[in-house]
């Protein structure tokens, strides 16, 4: 992989991790485009995604700080069972909640699901339909919006997450969309998706650092080099810092109908060119 290859993709990773647009449709992509085979340069993706989540640590680090500090804050004194919980220490279990169908899907049918699916650019087309679906039909619903997220609402939102591990199928419009269409508040479905993928985003790089562990550091890097590596992590850490901040005003403002329009677009044009020219 060429310093300016890692650029392109540092970059696509950055934009598309929070846009609803799918990174790791963009990614095919552009690798397809670029020539070059993701699982030869394993630990370029686990660098590229390592960045991302750094980056929203970055945009997000005063509410995560507020949350962590609220999680071990007094319960409400008075109360019983799930009430005796604070706003903070509900949100925090909301995370957790969410998180449980793509730790499940993660650990034991991820391979499976590949598999099946895999990775072409069929697959990607197809799910980039998908995801504009989901986006346009969480524009014109106007479900009543609700002001604080259930556990049951998460637990929905989380098997959109653990879906959306098909390639083209956005990891955040899969779950902002979800969200929307489930009535919760717009201004508060941005910041509850970026926060919910950062464990299960650091969960993947470290079983795909173990995995290149045990295949050898050497295959895994394949023909990556240290300044290839260096510039998609910056590229990838850069581009979602402004991505991550951009995307947060856009969903508060209800903005999400024009990348469902993209989505349409890119979709299509990939499932041409799967037709016409593969």
């Amino acid at each position: 992989m060429e310093t300016f290859e890692a650029l392109i993709l540092g970059l696509l990773q950055g934009l598309t991790e929070y846009l609803p647009v799918s990174s790791s449709g963009h990614l095919a992509i552009g690798s397809h485009i670029l020539g070059i085979e993701a699982e030869e340069n394993l630990m370029f993706t686990v660098a590229v995604h390592v960045a991302t989540v750094l980056s929203t640590l970055v945009v997000l680090g005063g509410e995560i700080f507020r949350l962590v500090r609220g999680t071990f804050g007094p319960f409400n004194a008075g109360a019983s069972g799930l009430a005796r919980l604070n706003a903070d220490q509900r949100y925090m279990l909301n995370i957790v909640v969410s998180m449980i169908p793509i730790f499940v899907v993660g650990i034991f049918f991820k391979d499976a699901v590949e598999s099946i699916f895999g990775e072409g650019l069929l697959v990607v087309g197809c799910c980039l339909l998908v995801t504009a679906g989901l986006l346009a039909y969480s524009y014109y619903g106007k479900p009543r919006q609700k002001e604080q997220i259930s556990l049951r609402d998460a637990f929905i939102i989380g098997i959109a997450q653990a879906v959306a591990v098909l390639p083209g199928l956005s990891r955040s419009g899969s779950t902002i969309a979800t969200g929307l269409i489930l009535g919760n508040n717009k201004a508060h479905m941005a910041q509850f998706s970026f926060l919910m993928v950062i464990p299960p985003i650091l969960g993947e790089a470290l079983l795909d650092t173990i995995k290149a562990a045990k295949e050898g550091f050497g295959a895994a890097f394949g023909d990556l080099s240290v300044m290839a590596l260096v510039v998609g992590f910056v590229a990838a850490f850069v581009s979602g810092i402004a991505a991550c901040k951009w995307m947060i005003g856009i969903v508060r403002r209800g903005k999400l109908i024009y990348f469902a329009y993209y989505c349409v677009a890119v979709g299509a044009v990939t499932l041409a060119y799967h037709f016409i020219c593969e």
